[in-house]
């Protein structure tokens, strides 16, 4: 008696589940199906050029640690009398 009210109750929440996971919560990639969905925050002018600045702030710290690198190798290998 209690499979017949169960099974047909789970499949229902798991239906469920699935149709609310296919509209919401959307999140940070990419766009949900059109009547739910929004701009997604890393696709915004503003995030796309912060992470630009990010992504270069990077570049140069690492260009500048291997340029120290490099000046404490030589000075370890001819060091100036």
């Amino acid at each position: 008696m209690l499979d017949r009210l169960y099974l047909p109750m789970l499949a229902l929440a798991a239906v469920a589940a699935v149709a609310l996971a296919m509209a919401w919560p959307q999140g940070l990639g990419d766009r949900s199906p059109a009547p739910f969905g929004s701009v997604p925050l890393q696709r915004t002018p503003a995030m796309q050029a912060a992470m630009k600045r990010e992504a270069e702030a990077a570049q140069r710290h690492v260009a500048q640690a291997r340029d120290q690198v490099r000046a404490l190798q030589s000075q370890a290998l001819a060091p100036s009398e």
